[in-house]
């Protein structure tokens, strides 16, 4: 088990290159030092937990379960469950097991996807797929689910409750990405509902654990998950955005990766749907661009277009709304943080 979440005695040092690395990816704001050093313990007491429990004694399986969890990334869920914990007056080993959980989830989820994206890099590494095989990388991510509801297995029925149906609902967010909408569906309508789905339900559930783990009142946890579920589907908008009007140095990857993989973002969507956009951006937006010289192509069509701004306009409104969620909750240096992330989600595609 990890050691007792930061706040429940003398404050740990706060490694201050995993906060900067933090503050850079989701844009978080922590002015009050001892917020900053809770948060920054309480990561540090997930990391530890995530490598213990992905260990396995067949090499293979090991191997292959610690790539991603060693590869790193935003850890944005497991920092905003730590983030909602603030808001109760427990902190204790339960925060921390709910935090690696739903990291838990999100790498397994990431496994899966790169099979079905068939990708070969992932945080900078050789993707599982890649460096195994398909087969590989699916077991993988079974396994990794395993592990995160045994984790939550000891936080109680409610939350084994809870994240069961939020693997419910990414497999049908992966689902209906994957179907397409049907006939006469609208097509932004069925791409807001897939990232909600998809990316949405897991932060909603990793505000709803850090809220429940630390004895927060019912309506600070509702405001929590409404606030995680909101923020999570502009993360997705903001890098459709960014995807399209970043230049690579700014991305640290190839531009265009939905334009090159057929994948039609936001901004497409909106493109696609108005009558006075480019014919030429409808055809190239019409399959999978393999082509540099088309890609950038669509790229400039699309930064000319309708889209790109309705897309802006709408993040825009996801992150009002997920502002006026936070009001439910008390003042605190907690919610600073929190509405500086949806400041930053805005923030940065412009």
């Amino acid at each position: 088990m990890p050691s007792p979440a930061p706040g429940a005695g003398s404050l740990p040092a706060a490694p201050g290159g995993a906060l900067e690395d933090l503050r850079a990816s989701v844009g978080l704001r922590i002015a009050d030092e001892t917020l900053l050093r809770a948060i920054a313990g309480g990561l540090a007491d997930v990391e530890k937990l995530l490598r213990e429990v992905v260990r396995s004694d067949v090499q293979a399986v090991n191997d292959a379960a610690l790539h991603l969890v060693e590869a790193g990334g935003k850890r944005f869920r497991p920092l905003f469950t730590l983030l909602a914990a603030q808001f109760g007056p427990k902190q204790d080993d339960h925060v921390v097991i709910a935090a690696a959980a739903v990291e838990l989830v999100h790498l397994a989820t990431l496994y899966h996807d790169d099979v079905m994206d068939e990708a070969d890099m992932r945080r900078g590494a050789e993707s599982v797929n890649a460096r195994w095989d398909n087969t590989i990388a699916i077991l993988t991510g079974d396994f990794l689910f395993a592990h995160a509801s045994r984790l939550v297995a000891d936080l109680g029925t409610d939350a084994a409750r809870i994240i069961a149906e939020t693997f419910g609902e990414l497999v049908t967010g992966q689902m209906r990405e994957t179907v397409g909408p049907g006939p006469g569906d609208d097509a932004v309508a069925h791409y807001l509902t897939v990232i909600a789905q998809k990316t949405g339900s897991l932060i909603a559930t990793s505000g709803r654990f850090g809220g429940m783990m630390s004895g927060a009142a019912e309506e600070h946890i509702d405001a929590l998950r409404r606030f995680g579920d909101i923020i999570g589907t502009a993360f997705q908008i903001s890098d459709d955005i960014i995807d399209i009007a970043s230049p690579s140095a700014e991305l640290g990857k190839a531009q265009g990766t939905d334009l090159r993989e057929g994948v039609r973002t936001l901004p497409m969507l909106y493109a696609l749907a108005d009558p006075a956009t480019d014919p030429r951006l409808v055809e190239l937006l019409s399959g999978p661009i393999a082509d540099d010289a088309l890609v950038q192509e669509a790229l400039e069509l699309l930064r000319a277009s309708s889209g790109l701004e309705r897309a802006r306009v709408t993040l825009s409104d996801y992150a009002q709304r997920a502002r006026a969620e936070l009001t439910a909750l008390p003042a605190s240096p907690a919610r600073d943080a929190c509405e500086s992330v949806a400041d930053y989600l805005v923030a940065r595609t412009h």
